[in-house]
């Protein structure tokens, strides 16, 4: 299993899977072709179906446009066997003969692959990638999980999990600060400055609660908006976790370090997802981003509650349980409708995952593992049009 800073990757919104790995994909093309004098790139499946509402062709023009003219082909229509998320990269020289083509897949995340290179299969950090057998080792040695990602990664994964705690709490001040209309034509109005004031004229913990969602609004809504956000595993959920510990910093006085330490495990739990199943709304839905992302924002406030090994893994598993089946089907293709609002209730969720997990002995019937496959095999399950494609739900009943 690789390191957890693939879970966690500092970047742009709108879409880690959608913007972000294919503005990377075109660095990376762009690198290979210095002398080309035109490009053209093909977007396929459901990378086509949603690009403009998230922004695709925008992240890949800023990319390409300044060295030579591109020209950008969308065909929704053709959806490739190896993902959903295809992109065909062509350049040409003078006479417009083609000098390379490249047929790359954004896997979610902001993860490339093909058929002959994947960055998900990359240098492998943890030799255990079930969570059954990390509990199974943890409890043999009397470690925390936190301490397994630090003996994997090393110390320097504080470094980096701090520059990340860092940018998610600039988002949540600067989306609580930024008001007016989201861009995408939707019309819709942030709502994160709003729902901190009124929350503060409720009792404490309906206040609690209104403050959660500010946090995950904000973060949200600046992702919608092309800001600075970290994939906490995705642009679409980075909301989430966010939310859940700026709120109990802000609450409890959880130090720094202790919240890193919270990050570390959220993100070995994200891991084990991204691993053994997948957090791409185009492969398996919203449940593999927001249902993710509220696992890990389960799992992180567990252990910042004292919970135990298996208290902290039963939050995680019941977070993920309950979003199972959860399709991804963004209004016009922004991740605006339904998603903004998913963010905020599913960190809620997470806090609450938390409450009944520790209020447990942790014993419980369906494991994390169990559950990734179910969710993975769910996902397989669903049409096609209920994944990132804005053709079906939600998406069908507005566009």
């Amino acid at each position: 299993m690789e390191s957890i800073t693939q879970i966690f990757r500092i970047g742009y919104g709108p879409s880690s899977s959608h913007t972000i790995g294919p503005r990377r994909a075109a660095e990376m093309f762009l690198e290979r072709n210095p002398a080309a004098k035109s490009f053209r790139v093909t977007l396929y499946g459901s990378l086509a179906a949603t690009g403009k509402g998230h922004l695709t062709d925008v992240a890949i023009l800023a990319v390409l446009e300044p060295h030579a003219p591109t020209e950008i082909v969308w065909r929704a229509d053709v959806v490739k066997p190896f993902h959903p998320n295809g992109i065909l990269f062509e350049s040409f020289d003078s006479a417009g003969k083609q000098l390379e083509e490249w047929l790359i897949y954004s896997i979610g995340g902001g993860v490339l692959a093909n058929e002959h290179f994947n960055e998900q299969r990359g240098r492998e950090v943890y030799p255990l990638n079930k969570m059954s057998d990390i509990l199974d080792e943890l409890n043999r040695r009397g470690l925390s999980f936190w301490e397994y990602v630090e003996e994997n990664e090393g110390p320097e994964i504080w470094d980096y999990l701090s520059e990340v705690w860092e940018v998610m709490k600039n988002a949540i001040q600067e989306g609580l600060e930024a008001e007016g209309v989201l861009p995408g034509g939707l019309g819709v109005r942030r709502k994160a400055a709003n729902y901190l004031i009124r929350a503060q004229g409720y009792t404490p913990g309906v206040r609690s609660r209104g403050n959660v969602y500010a946090y995950a609004l904000a973060v949200s809504e600046q992702n919608a908006s092309g800001g600075r956000i970290v994939t906490a595993p995705t642009c679409g959920s980075s909301g989430v976790i966010p939310a859940v510990l700026y709120h109990l910093q802000q609450t409890r006085e959880f130090s720094d370090k202790r919240i890193l330490r919270a990050l570390a495990t959220a993100g070995l739990f994200g891991n084990v997802v991204r691993t053994n199943a997948s957090i791409s709304g185009a492969e398996v839905g919203c449940q593999g981003e927001v249902g993710v992302a509220c696992a890990m924002g389960a799992a992180a406030s567990s252990q910042l509650f004292g919970g135990t090994l298996s208290q902290i893994e039963y939050a995680a598993e019941m977070a993920l349980e309950h979003h199972l089946g959860l399709t991804c089907d963004p209004v016009c293709g922004l991740v605006q409708v339904p998603c903004i609002e998913r963010n905020a209730f599913a960190a809620a969720r997470a806090l609450d995952a938390n409450t009944y997990a520790n209020f447990s002995d942790g014993r419980h019937r369906i494991s994390f593992d169990q559950v990734v496959e179910v969710m993975r095999q769910t996902g397989k399950d669903l049409p096609s049009l209920y994944k990132e494609t804005s053709q079906g739900g939600l998406a069908a009943v507005h566009c």
